[in-house]
């Protein structure tokens, strides 16, 4: 594409916008065309799609992005959305309080620390621990986190996908191997290890499983965006 006619295009929002929407459209209709495989959600394929788009039209990320910032904005009131179907199963939900106030500390912090661990080992710098140290907390506040810790938010982003796709079919897995049935544990370790990816496929499962995987999601975002940067902070990393 010429670079006048590129220049012209990119210099509104809408450009941006539109390129993202296009790509999640057909996404959505290529995932349903191939019978909703769990191992490849309609997310994977429209980043696909999208990140195609931009090669063949010679549009750099960070021109893309800064169109794009305004769907960004709107994670929040969607995040915040979801609050309704935590409403509606709130009975289930105290029923189940003392388990979960367990559960969700230990996975919170193994989520983070297991990825943060194989980095570490593999010699990565810190920038690269900061930036996958939120990889599985909704993005809203993971964007928060990881500028608090100095790392790369488009890295942030990579890895947030890749763990939200990742999610999915390990939790089925791993639901088969333990005879697990139980819509409401589903969910929660969707929520709490795929955030918004995760709480999709919940969705899709029934509304008790969306539910828990929004309550998930949200508490995994609160615990980790009040510990994990005094925890970088206290093991010396923010220094690094």
């Amino acid at each position: 594409m010429p670079t006048s006619l590129l220049s012209t295009l990119t210099a509104t929002p809408l450009f941006a916008v539109g390129l993202t929407l296009a790509a999640y459209l057909l996404g959505n209709a290529l995932f349903s065309r191939l019978r909703q495989p769990a191992w490849l959600p309609a997310i994977l394929i429209a980043a696909l799609l999208l990140a195609a788009m931009l090669t063949v039209l010679g549009l750099p990320y960070e021109a893309y992005q800064e169109g794009a910032v305004w769907l960004t904005i709107l994670l929040g009131p969607a995040t915040v959305a979801l609050g309704m179907p935590l409403y509606q199963q709130l009975p289930r939900i105290r029923a189940l309080w003392r388990p979960l106030a367990v559960c969700l500390p230990i996975a919170a912090a193994l989520a983070a620390c297991y990825a943060l661990g194989i980095a570490w080992l593999m010699g990565s710098p810190g920038q690269i621990l900061a930036s996958i140290a939120a990889k599985s907390v909704t993005a809203p506040i993971a964007i928060g986190i990881t500028e608090q810790l100095g790392g790369n938010v488009a890295l942030l982003m990579g890895a947030l996908l890749v763990t939200g796709v990742a999610t999915i079919p390990f939790v089925s897995l791993a639901a088969r191997l333990l005879n697990i049935d139980d819509e409401r544990i589903i969910g929660f370790a969707l929520g709490l290890n795929g955030h918004a990816i995760g709480t999709v496929r919940a969705f899709e499962l029934s509304p008790t499983a969306g539910a828990f995987a929004s309550l998930g999601m949200s508490l995994t975002g609160i615990f980790t965006a009040l510990l994990l940067p005094l925890a970088w902070r206290l093991v010396g990393m923010g220094s690094g």
